[in-house]
């Protein structure tokens, strides 16, 4: 179990970078355009996979917390993992607009 909601957070940017090179960098290589109901199975399988990657990030330690009787400490938890991946898609906001710019 992650015990810190600066890891939590962590892993949830590594996770989406990781499934955003995949997207991004992949098509790029193929040659030709895929036409099959692969490509809408395979999105709607990776949406699914995301959700419960994110949701066990996100809420795993919270949930587990919050059930032990440690409320307080279950809303403080989840209050910071948000805060602290807030944080981190602030920064890629203002380097995608100030770095970005070519």
């Amino acid at each position: 179990m992650i015990k810190s909601p600066f890891i939590s957070a962590i892993f949830a940017t590594t996770y989406i970078v990781a499934i955003a090179s995949f997207l991004y960098y992949v098509p790029k290589r193929m040659v030709e355009e895929v036409d099959s109901v692969l490509v809408p199975i395979m999105m709607l399988s990776l949406f699914v996979l995301s959700a419960a990657v994110m949701g066990f990030l996100f809420l795993a330690k919270p949930l587990e917390l919050y059930l032990a009787g440690e409320r307080v400490k279950a809303f403080q938890f989840f209050g910071k993992t948000v805060a602290v991946f807030a944080a981190i898609t602030l920064v890629i906001v203002l380097a995608l607009v100030f770095v970005g710019k070519n």
